[in-house]
């Protein structure tokens, strides 16, 4: 499938999925009951929400345009009830996504700058993921709150890279990381429907749909839904097999230049339980010698399960 051919299926997709999800009670159209034969609403209806002639709506939903104006764009938007992450995902999947995809993708890799940024917010848990979420390299809070059960290099090895949708979805450890785990798995599967549509010919990226469509059905169908996640902040409580449960803050920070590369951050609110429990799952990486005094015969164990990255 050529460039333009992939763009105008990902348009038509997106847009006939999401007419799909919307009753006529959502948008005040009436309802006929057994009498309507598609599921959703009409192309004929949408277009009129969208205060466009439906016969240039149904060549956007077949992909026979992609030039569509942005004013014609964010009408749809409105019209479809998007948010501001699936608007900016209906622009992407017109007329720039065609001349973003001939360019060459760059090698993802970890600079000297994104490392001094890592090494900036010090115990904070941060892990460097690339566009197709795959972790390029962790701190150490970062490797023992997510992933403690993998080894500490693994990001370094382009064969054992971890990859948070992988994680999420094939992996017991993550499933039971988080404790409303149906949630994270809909912002997975929403930023990476997010990706493809900056990067529609990454066919490492292609790959890693394929495999998760395969081997997970609640991946596959998620995906299906064609629902967009923003990278920005969320908000999740997390339970770890050290420190217990704690809710958390996940920052997402767009490294500049980075072609898609990301930092995120976590953090916990200021004194409160979550902030003593990363506290804590930090003491557990020192050394015996350097941890506090505890009267916790268990401690020393802690720091064997989760060992000191590399250096």
């Amino acid at each position: 499938m050529d460039e333009r051919t992939r763009s105008k299926s990902l348009l038509g997709e997106f847009l006939s999925t999401r007419r799909a999800q919307l009753k006529p009670a959502d948008v005040g159209l009436p309802d006929y009951g057994d009498r309507r034969r598609v599921p959703g609403l009409r192309r004929e209806e949408l277009a009129q929400l969208a205060g466009v002639s439906v016969a240039y709506y149904i060549r956007l939903e077949q992909g026979l345009s992609l030039n569509a104006s942005p004013q014609v764009l964010d009408a749809l938007a409105t019209a479809l009830r998007l948010d501001d992450a699936e608007r900016r995902h209906l622009h992407t999947l017109t007329g720039d996504t065609a001349r973003q995809s001939r360019r060459r993708l760059p090698t993802e890799r970890v600079t000297a700058a994104v490392r001094q940024l890592v090494y900036a917010f010090g115990d904070s848990p941060v892990v460097v993921l690339g566009r197709r979420s795959d972790i390029l390299t962790w701190n150490r809070a970062g490797h023992a709150l997510f992933a403690g059960h993998l080894a500490p290099d693994s990001p370094d090895h382009a064969a054992t890279r971890p990859n948070t949708a992988r994680l999420v979805f094939l992996d017991a450890h993550t499933r039971d990381l988080y404790v409303d785990w149906p949630r994270k798995a809909r912002d997975v599967v929403g930023k990476l429907r997010q990706a493809v549509g900056e990067y529609p010919n990454d066919p490492q990226l292609a790959s890693l749909i394929g495999e998760l469509t395969m081997r997970s059905p609640r991946f596959a169908t998620l995906w299906a839904e064609h629902r967009v996640r923003g990278w920005d902040m969320a908000e999740y409580r997390m339970r770890h097999p050290m420190v217990g449960e704690l809710d958390v803050l996940q920052h997402s920070l767009q490294v500049p230049r980075g072609q898609g590369i990301r930092v995120v951050v976590t953090t916990a609110a200021p004194d409160s339980t979550a902030q003593a429990a990363l506290q804590l799952l930090n003491q557990t990486l020192l050394p015996a010698a350097d941890r506090p005094a505890t009267a916790d015969p268990a401690a020393d164990t802690l720091v064997r399960v989760v060992p000191p990255a590399r250096s």
